[in-house]
């Protein structure tokens, strides 16, 4: 079979590209010829099992007639070998039928995507329109890994059930198997659990009234949802008519603060510098020596296993703050007691008690890689190796199986280039780069690999509430098409290297992933200045655009721009749903560190700015603003500028912000003047003149967290 297979792999080389499926198949042979989907069609099928994927079939293919009897002609026939493997299917198009034949449901509905992937993109729109032309072929097709997977974080920012049904039928149309479900964090909790009705009526929501902070975004309202068991119970059913098996995370012991402004029992009985601060509740861990604690992580954890039919439940284990432990007299006496002299023993003990709980109920835990370093957890525990590939090696070492899914390559809340928006800790990176992660280059042996069940991107959504979270294009356009190269990738990867597969991506998947109405991320142009002319070119069909800096107006580009300040152009392209970020000539982003010194109301200590001062990074003022405080910047010299923006919280996000102020400015640093607004904690100028000192003012009282940030202004010469 392995032979047969290669050798048809190797004679369709050419045919391939040109049905440009993803993930690309094992073996794809092209034959003459093509059958023609008509309303008349006939969609047979013999196995009851597979009687929702015929109704699947309909909404997306709207032939007249269903058999559950054999057909010769005319037909779309799908049914069930028990002599393929699970998810393994064949795919025959011949001039009078087509066969999807599948070693499980599984294999089925892998079928059909491919299928719908030989047809026009259009077909993903479910407009009804027939008669549909395929051509002829044989493919045969079996995916490397049996977890195909993507973490959706509605913790952090609320998605409604319309929402998240879009992402599974998108996913579901990569051949993603997985939807691990991030339902709990510090910001929020989603999930109802009927014996507690009071973590949704209060944790599901944040701002406003609540008694959880706004943090992200939303400061001044109430905002929030959560799924109903119910709902819940519709979701998992329409991810499973998709082969999708959704797994839920209830994140422990850390990241709980949520929880924990509910039922502040559950906290350690710490000094009062690690309680409250500024009536900001920084403590988020579960204390691991209370016995009512394990009674309540059991209360929830019941109605979890009862609701999802998933084996794995995942129950966190990151990111714990251990000084809350260290600073605990019950859990420094139980580590005093049994002669443990780290407080990650802690944590092993706490896990292995949430282990037996599972346990209980017929349920085996997922956890993130730190919570298998003590190694106490049974060698049943699915590991997530978010952290590196080493933790991830790590881990399959020890026996575990393990989802790989380090951050540097599929944490797709990281920003895509330098200027875009996103984070940064684990890596900048794009389609491209994480593509090219491969598992032998990473250092995994073959003995390892036997652990690996597959791996798994991720999306965080603590950026996502700043950028229209009413909207999906955002969510989106950070994780398509990256989330293309993962599902090539999870499937094995049996195409070529990136340009192989990026051709097949704007050869036919761009309009394919428009029709399924993603607003995804296209390649930003090159823009290049040579000889008083700004040229921009793509490597796709999308348009380019152009606009002045600062401006709002948009011009078509058609040809090079005679220009002598290239600087103030910037560039962009769209295609159907699709946009590239905005890109410019280097030139544009240079940026002025003028000498300067930073003071605030809020402290008296300079070395809190030395880095700010010297643009080195941002300061951390570990107290909260109150209305009427300030933060001075004050120049050694006037500064002219083309642009210049203040900024309260990070860079990249707004946290730990002015959530309402205005900024003035002064010429001489005595007298100042209101120039402008606050909007998500910062400010921006546009050809200011003489600026010697500039302020920003709070209007608010506290901002949802413990400590303010402030990050160097970020100044634009003026372009000569």
């Amino acid at each position: 079979m392995k032979s047969k297979i290669l050798c048809l792999a190797i004679a369709a080389t050419c045919s391939v590209a040109s049905f440009a499926i993803v993930p690309q198949p094992v073996s794809v042979q092209r034959n003459d010829g093509a059958f023609v989907i008509k309303p008349s069609t006939t969609i047979s099928y013999t196995d009851e099992s597979i009687r929702p994927l015929v109704v699947y079939l309909l909404d997306y293919v709207p032939v007249k007639h269903v058999s559950k009897a054999p057909v010769e002609e005319n037909v779309i026939a799908i049914g069930i070998d028990p002599k393929l493997q699970a998810e393994e299917y064949r795919l025959l198009v011949e001039g009078k039928r087509i066969e999807i034949t599948g070693g499980d449901y599984g294999g089925v509905f892998n079928g059909i995507q491919t299928l719908f992937q030989l047809m026009p993109s259009e077909v993903y729109t479910r407009s009804g329109r027939l008669p549909i032309t395929v051509s002829c072929c044989l493919i045969e097709d079996r995916p490397q890994f049996a977890y195909r997977g993507f973490m959706l974080d509605v913790a952090r920012t609320w998605m409604n059930m319309d929402k998240v049904k879009h992402y599974i039928d998108i996913l579901s149309y990569h051949k993603i198997n997985k939807l691990h479900f991030h339902l709990t964090d510090d910001e929020g909790w989603r999930i109802e659990i009927k014996s507690h009705p009071e973590l949704t009526q209060i944790g599901a929501y944040r701002g406003g009234s609540s008694l959880i902070d706004a943090v992200y975004g939303k400061w001044g309202e109430r905002y929030g949802g959560y799924f109903t068991q119910q709902q819940l119970r519709e979701l998992i059913d329409y991810a499973r008519v998709r082969n999708i098996e959704i797994i839920p995370e209830i994140d422990l012991p850390g990241h709980s603060r949520a929880f924990a402004r509910i039922h502040p029992e559950i906290l350690c009985d710490n000094p009062p510098e690690f309680e409250r601060r500024n009536n900001y509740e920084r403590r988020s861990a579960w204390c691991a020596t209370k016995e009512s604690n394990y009674e309540l992580v059991d209360d929830v954890l019941k109605e979890v296993c009862e609701l999802f039919p998933s084996k794995h439940i995942h129950v966190g284990g990151d990111e714990v703050a251990l000084s809350q432990w260290k600073n605990c007299p019950h859990c420094m006496a139980y580590m005093k007691r049994h002669g443990y002299t780290d407080a990650h023993k802690l944590e092993d003990y706490f896990m292995a008690r949430v282990e037996k709980i599972l346990e209980k109920y017929g349920k085996t835990p997922a956890v993130w890689n730190e919570a298998v370093n003590g190694g106490d957890l049974s060698l049943g525990t699915r590991v997530h190796g978010w952290e590196n590939v080493e933790e991830c090696i790590k881990a399959t070492t020890k026996g575990y199986e393990t989802v790989v899914m380090p951050g540097k390559y599929f944490y797709f809340d990281m920003r895509q280039s330098p200027y875009e928006d996103g984070h940064n800790w684990a890596a900048i990176f794009d389609t491209e780069d994480c593509y090219s992660f491969d598992f032998a280059k990473s250092g995994f042996t073959e003995e390892q690999m036997k652990k690996v069940a597959g791996v798994e991107a991720t999306f965080f959504s603590e950026l996502y509430i700043a950028h229209t979270p009413e909207k999906l294009d955002y969510i989106e356009y950070m994780t398509f098409p990256r989330m293309c190269a993962v599902s090539e990738i999870a499937w094995g990867k049996n195409g070529g290297d990136w340009s192989e597969f990026y051709d097949r991506l704007k050869g036919k998947h761009y309009d394919r992933m428009a029709s399924m109405d993603i607003h995804f991320r296209l390649n930003p142009p090159t823009v290049k200045y040579e000889d008083g002319e700004l040229t921009a070119t793509v490597d796709d069909n999308s348009i380019i655009y152009y606009a002045v800096e600062n401006e709002n107006s948009s011009t078509r580009y058609v040809r090079p721009i005679k220009t002598d300040k290239p600087a103030q152009y910037v560039f962009w392209s769209e295609y159907r749903t699709a946009t590239s970020p905005r890109t410019a000539v280097p030139e544009h982003y240079a940026t002025l560190k003028p000498a300067m010194k930073i003071t605030s109301s809020m402290t008296d200590n300079e070395a809190v700015f030395n880095r700010a001062n010297e643009y080195r990074g941002t300061a951390f003022i570990h107290e909260v603003c109150k209305n009427g405080d300030w933060i001075l910047f004050e120049f050694d010299k006037p500064v002219n500028c083309r642009e210049i923006e203040f900024i309260t919280g990070y860079a990249h996000i707004p946290k730990f912000i002015f959530n309402s102020g205005y900024l003035e400015t002064s010429t001489d640093g005595v007298t100042f003047e209101r120039v402008a607004v606050l909007h998500a904690g910062r400010a921006k100028l546009v050809n200011p003149t003489q600026i010697k000192a500039a302020r920003i003012v709070s209007t608010c009282d506290g901002n949802g967290t413990y400590l303010v940030v402030v990050t160097p202004p970020v100044i634009k010469p003026i372009l000569q």
